[in-house]
């Protein structure tokens, strides 16, 4: 492999430019498959056949050409080309957050073969140039928590991070029994939406609210609502932890018409980490009865766990380190922590 010395202006350098989707998009995938396929889950897995799919069905390449800004594949962006081959590729995909554009770099690869030569850099500063040129109102990315260098060049370009959040997946077992605690599980009540408003807007914050496809609306309870959720044939789940008539925590779930189903939970805020292994569960200046109880979680995952077995898996995104081990305790695994990153 030849040295390469790339200009201070990147996008100028002879081996960089745009994505054609018609003819980019299989090698793309390849790439993206090279790069991560040890920590790939099943999701990354379905997207990398997506887009293979996507790369030999020619009347989607013609439409998806013309829809680059409202398609969810990697329609837009910059490759690396070298030796008669893509060995380098940043992704952009817009997202809108209030009517603003909003755009997320992502398949950031360089092959291996071709690492430490500034490409990675290049490509990342060159999609950051044509977000800007659409007038972005934000960019962002999301990085793994253990990719140290990469975080480090994010940094260095300007990202910040805003999140940390870890994916946990488990899958559907009707067998699975709950844990020894006096803890009922009920179908959530319309008197506890304003405890379970509140616990969602901390743990699934407004600032990330342009990347999922729901409306924390859409669990109000009333007739209204629930005439919609019935028209368009949204079959929401609501449970609630309780210990006599106290709210311990809630657990919604979403369908998401694939082959894995999303939870969000809804609980007390953590304790500081200081305070967490102190005996009486509580921080200075909070009562004990507010502290997070983690048996109440692990119930309700459990609960949802065991309901009928059509779908193969359930994914829970959550703030990274909290609750951890009541979520591990109802059978969830860590697949990936995120950051998440802004600039």
């Amino acid at each position: 492999m030849n040295s390469i010395t790339i200009p201070v202006k990147a996008n100028d350098h002879p081996h960089l430019r745009p994505l054609n989707m018609l003819r980019d998009l299989s090698a793309v995938a390849d790439l993206i498959e090279i790069c991560f396929s040890p920590t790939m889950d099943n999701e990354g897995q379905r997207y990398i056949s997506d887009m293979r799919r996507a790369s030999h069905d020619d009347s989607f390449l013609r439409w998806a050409s013309r829809m680059t800004e409202t398609a969810s594949l990697p329609l837009m962006g910059y490759v690396w080309e070298q030796d008669g081959r893509i060995i380098g590729n940043a992704s952009l995909i817009p997202f809108r957050d209030k009517g603003k554009r909003v755009y997320l770099i992502a398949n950031v690869a360089t092959h291996p073969d071709y690492r430490r030569h500034g490409i990675g850099r290049a490509l990342t500063e060159r999609v950051m140039k044509q977000a800007r040129d659409k007038r972005a109102s934000a960019i962002w990315l999301h990085v793994r928590d253990d990719n140290y260098g990469a975080i480090k060049l994010y940094q260095d370009l300007g990202f910040q991070e805003i999140a940390r959040r870890t994916t946990w997946q488990a899958n559907l077992d009707a067998r699975l029994s709950y844990p020894d605690a006096d803890i009922k599980i009920v179908p959530r009540h319309p008197r506890f939406w304003a405890l379970q408003q509140e616990w969602l807007r901390r743990l699934y914050p407004e600032a990330l609210s342009w990347y999922h496809s729901w409306n924390l609306n859409a669990l109000r309870p009333g007739l209204w609502n629930w005439l919609y959720l019935l028209f368009i044939d949204f079959n929401v789940k609501q449970w609630a932890a309780v210990r006599g008539d106290k709210l311990l925590a809630t657990l919604t779930w979403l369908p998401q018409g694939g082959r894995s189903e999303s939870l969000y939970a809804a609980t007390l805020p953590a304790l500081p980490k200081e305070h967490r292994d102190d005996v009486s569960g509580a921080a200075p200046g909070r009562h004990e009865d507010e502290a997070p109880d983690p048996e109440a979680l692990t119930s309700l995952l459990i609960h949802a766990r065991s309901m009928a077995t059509y779908r193969p898996q359930l994914t829970l995104e959550f703030p990274a380190d909290e609750m951890a081990e009541a979520i591990r305790a109802a059978g969830f695994k860590a697949r990936r922590t995120l950051l998440w990153m802004r600039a």
